[in-house]
């Protein structure tokens, strides 16, 4: 069985099918509360976000913390890059660009922190993936990890209406004790793997899903909303990521 569970036509699909990509990132972008905490406790100078593009996070650190950043994917859209670069008032000096394979690229530079937001479910080897972050990664350095948790509400909405994306990821690595003991066993220092978020459904390509589709993700995501409003909580069933941190 391939290790990958997606490649490089699909990516060109995917980023292609994505409309308004380029946008400035806002200084609340998601995970930012847990990664200000990072950097405010740790310092990093330099940091790589792995199979990132367009780079979000990349930037967002750029931005706002003045890291050196590096972005680093399999696949690469010049012309969507270049696009979100402008939209952030950044450009190609301003981030570095990998573009390659993971288990085939040596490192040549190890970083402070090494990010990855929705990377490792796309592949079978989950403890491979994550061992492959730390190559990247410098003694002492931190290690953040996140991923969408498919094993709840969010998971039945992709399961049902988006059954080809569903498939696209290996909802066995969505396992925030599983994902715990792996970095425990690559001799990982303070290890901490969570459910985050209070409540949210997604589809992917929403605008060309069936209109009951739709309208069955925005009754779900209203009531999960208003669940969560009155009792706040993250939790298996409902939290729509998994976050996963430690040093090396």
């Amino acid at each position: 069985m391939s290790n990958e569970l997606t490649d490089k036509a699909f990516w060109a699909g995917y980023w292609e099918s994505k409309k308004d990509l380029a946008f400035n990132v806002p200084a609340n972008y998601t995970f930012h509360k847990l990664l200000k905490n990072i950097t405010e406790a740790n310092k990093p100078a330099s940091a790589i976000e792995l199979g990132g593009f367009p780079g979000y996070f990349a930037i967002f650190l750029k931005k706002y913390f003045g890291l050196k950043t590096t972005l680093f994917d399999f696949y690469v859209h010049p012309k969507v890059l270049k696009e979100v670069l402008d939209a952030n008032q950044l450009n190609d000096q301003d981030i570095a660009v990998i573009e390659g394979d993971l288990f085939k690229y040596q490192p040549a530079t190890e970083y402070d922190l090494v990010l990855s937001c929705g990377l490792i479910e796309h592949f079978n080897d989950t403890k491979g993936i994550i061992e492959k972050h730390l190559s990247f990664l410098k003694p002492g350095g931190t290690l953040f990890i996140t991923l969408p948790n498919f094993t709840g509400v969010n998971g039945w909405v992709q399961r049902n209406y988006d059954l080809n994306n569903y498939e696209k990821h290996n909802i066995n690595s969505m396992n925030p004790a599983l994902l715990a003991n792996y970095c425990k066993e690559l001799e990982l220092k303070n290890v901490e793997a969570y459910y985050y978020g209070k409540f949210s459904v997604w589809l992917e390509d929403k605008a060309n899903k069936p209109a009951l589709a739709k309208a069955i993700t925005k009754l779900v995501w209203v009531a999960g909303k208003v669940v969560t409003k009155i009792i706040p909580f993250e939790s298996k069933l409902l939290s729509p990521y998994i976050v996963v941190t430690a040093t090396k």
